[in-house]
């Protein structure tokens, strides 16, 4: 359980301590693990020092010396190339590198051929649960890689994760983000136009919400966020800037496959209309922002 004193300690290095980072790396430090932080924001690694205890580095070459595990939660595919041609070849033998951040399949797998010439392996593991999720200790993970690094990678995710899950090779883990994200994009939107449609016929609406929960339109997004919707409370979270990248890799991706996504496609024109608004920040969720807008247009 997140939280727990580990049996074997491990020396992890941490690289990119945001929103998400920040909480893996804190239940990694409860574990009893000797944690190593990195961030690109200056002053970042430092106050999570004060904080959790650890060490800081400026250098993510610094960070992964002579760690058994690198834990890695970065915005796109820009940045892990960077941080793969900074870090691969300062890798120890034998060490898994399990990247968090959601990125392109034919990313993740470049980095992986990378890193396994240099003996170590790579675990591309985007994760489902959000910053509650991270802060609470109950992500999911997906990941992909061998059947060996994700048995050894099992104790480290466990601290912070409650289901973590093998989905096959490598790009195995992104393929499955993509999957839960073409999932949940339709939902926020429906559940943006269905408050709308409750609030505007003048019902009391969490209790709309309430009721709804009890039954079959009930999801994750509507017991998390329909109270932030109904109060237009957008900072925090999963940025429409990410929502939109992660809608571009998937897209990208189907395309190639022939997989045809109009829900997903349409609800990724509505994002942009939100960043126009001057929604890039606010959390996805604001999709309620434009269906208010577009009601009283």
């Amino acid at each position: 359980m997140s939280g727990e004193a580990v049996v074997d300690p491990q020396r992890v290095a941490v690289i990119g301590i945001g929103r998400m980072g920040w909480h893996i790396a804190a239940h990694l430090a409860r574990a009893g693990h000797s944690v190593t932080v990195c961030d690109v924001v200056p002053g970042m690694a430092d106050n999570w020092v004060a904080e959790h205890g650890g060490a800081a580095a400026t250098d993510p070459v610094d960070a992964v010396a002579g760690c058994s595990f690198v834990v890695s939660s970065l915005p796109a595919d820009r940045e892990l190339r960077a941080v793969a041609d900074r870090i691969v070849p300062a890798l120890q033998p034998g060490a898994v590198w399990i990247d968090h951040s959601t990125t392109s399949v034919e990313g993740a797998r470049e980095v992986a051929v990378a890193v396994s010439k240099v003996g170590a392996a790579f675990l591309d593991a985007p994760v489902s649960g959000g910053v509650d999720g991270a802060r609470n200790g109950t992500l999911t993970a997906m990941v992909g890689g061998t059947e060996a690094s994700f048995a050894a990678s099992e104790a480290i995710i466990g601290a912070y994760a409650a289901r973590n899950v093998l989905m096959g090779e490598s790009g195995a883990g992104q393929l499955t983000k993509m999957t839960n994200q073409i999932c949940v994009i339709g939902l926020c939107q429906a559940l943006a136009e269905g408050l709308d449609f409750a609030e505007t016929a003048g019902l009391d609406v969490m209790k709309v919400v309430h009721v709804m929960l009890q039954g079959s339109s009930a999801s994750w997004q509507m017991a998390n966020r329909a109270d932030k919707m109904l109060t237009g409370d957008y900072d925090f979270g999963f940025s429409t800037t990410l929502m939109r990248k992660d809608i571009g890799l998937l897209l990208a991706e189907a395309n190639a496959m022939n997989v045809p996504l109009p829900v997903t496609s349409m609800v990724g024109q509505m994002l942009a209309e939100v960043t126009a608004m001057g929604g890039a920040q606010w959390d996805w969720c604001s999709l309620m922002e434009r269906q208010r807008r577009r009601r009283s247009e």
